[in-house]
């Protein structure tokens, strides 16, 4: 099978996935970032009366339209504790902000613009216009408006605005389900003491760490030899849980300890397609089982956590309904680039201000794909693609930034 290219191999993972329609409750502190499965009306209206929008006195309009009025303040209104009556001739209610507007008045005077005279009067100082200061009834939203339509995603403003509504939970989308297996008998987990021909295992934690902030809730399968029972059994565990898509790390080549593929293939897995033109991560694997998508990462880290990034992201973000994130820009070369191969080269790479406030991107010296501390110390992949000539200083290149931030 020949090398398929990134872009291509991208578009047959994303075309082959559709979103998850199936929904659930949750409480409203628990919705942030989640996708809204159905139309949000308002329970009730906002705000539920006339309400003032300073502090000051109500009265009419027409009592007070010119400087120099003289009026008797007959009572208060406060925020919960509404004035018992209604404004007369002549007669103003001292009210504060967020306090319902008396029966009879039509219009707040900012209590500066009073003077305040001997017992219980004011005389106005400024003119007044009719309706001042007054939020309306349903200023901001009326019974049964829908006001948050499906699809839209929570955020602070919008979480807000759904318990002003008086939505104790939300129907949202579910979140997708991602099961992560670890393969290989070299792997012991973190805090344990590696045998002489061990390591330990680090790649599900940055993997789980993507699929929870791409938007996916994450179920450890753990780590499993190379062995196609182990593996059958870990498998089956993926199923039981209804994951959505099964990441594997490690094993998915064809060497005589590489098992997952095999495996896969046994189980049911339909292939389709593994060995991508790109470095690293060339022996990406992707297929389906049954419902559930799988996803075979490399078990080197950074070509792990490369492909999680190419793949497994926007993967989940499709079916979280829930847009890309956006990764891609332009830099400029601090160094020269060789020219490159017929594979499509992730470099890793620091980033700059320049004086123009544009970037510089330097990659480092090493790029083996093992060294996760490199990755971890990288600001952005320099892509270059297939039969790329050389890059010289200055000339601009495509980046995925690493940290959506620096887009800003």
């Amino acid at each position: 099978m020949s090398l398929l290219p990134v872009a291509e191999a991208q578009a047959r993972l994303l075309n082959s996935a559709t979103p998850i329609y199936r929904f659930e409750s949750v409480p409203l502190d628990m919705a942030e970032g989640r996708v809204l499965a159905r139309d949000l009306t308002a329970r009730l209206t906002q705000p539920p009366f006339d309400a003032s929008a300073m502090d000051g006195y109500a009265l009419r309009f027409e009592d007070a339209a010119a400087p120099g009025a003289e009026l008797e303040v007959v009572g208060a209104s406060a925020a919960g504790h509404a004035f018992d009556g209604s404004v007369g001739k002549g007669e103003a209610v001292r009210i504060f902000t967020g306090a319902p507007v008396p029966s009879g008045a039509d219009s707040v005077l900012l209590q500066e613009d009073a003077q305040r005279l001997e017992g219980d009067r004011i005389r106005t100082a400024y003119p007044l216009r009719k309706g001042q200061h007054i939020r309306p009834r349903g200023q901001d939203f009326l019974e049964e408006e829908a006001v948050l339509p499906a699809g839209t995603i929570m955020d602070f403003s919008r979480l807000t605005v759904a318990a002003a509504m008086n939505h104790p939970a939300l129907d949202v989308y579910r979140r997708p389900l991602v099961a992560i297996l670890a393969t290989g008998d070299e792997l012991v987990a973190p805090g344990n003491e590696p045998g002489p021909s061990q390591i330990i295992a680090s790649n599900t934690f940055g993997i789980a760490a993507l699929a929870r902030n791409a938007g996916a809730h994450v179920l450890d399968l753990g780590i499993v030899s190379d062995d196609s029972d182990e593996i059958t059994a870990a498998i089956g565990r993926a199923q039981v849980a209804k994951a959505d898509i099964i990441v594997t790390l490690g094993g998915a080549s064809v060497g005589d300890h590489d098992l997952v593929q095999a495996t896969m293939i046994a189980a049911g897995m339909k292939l389709d397609f593994w060995r991508i033109a790109m470095r690293p991560g060339k022996p990406l694997m992707v297929g389906s089982l049954g419902d559930m998508h799988v996803l075979g990462l490399p078990g080197n880290p950074v070509s792990s956590l490369v492909c999680g990034l190419l793949f497994l992201e926007p993967l989940i973000r499709k079916l979280a309904s829930l847009p890309p994130v956006k990764r891609e820009g332009i830099a400029r070369a601090a160094v020269p680039f060789a020219a490159n191969d017929q594979r499509q080269d992730y470099v890793r790479a620091t980033l700059t201000r320049a004086d123009n406030d544009g970037w510089l991107a330097e990659p480092f010296s090493k790029q083996d794909s093992s060294m996760m501390k490199v990755f971890s110390r990288a600001d952005c992949l320099v892509v270059r693609p297939p039969h790329a000539s050389q890059l010289e200083v200055g000339s601009p290149t495509p980046v995925i930034f690493l940290r959506p931030d620096l887009l800003g």
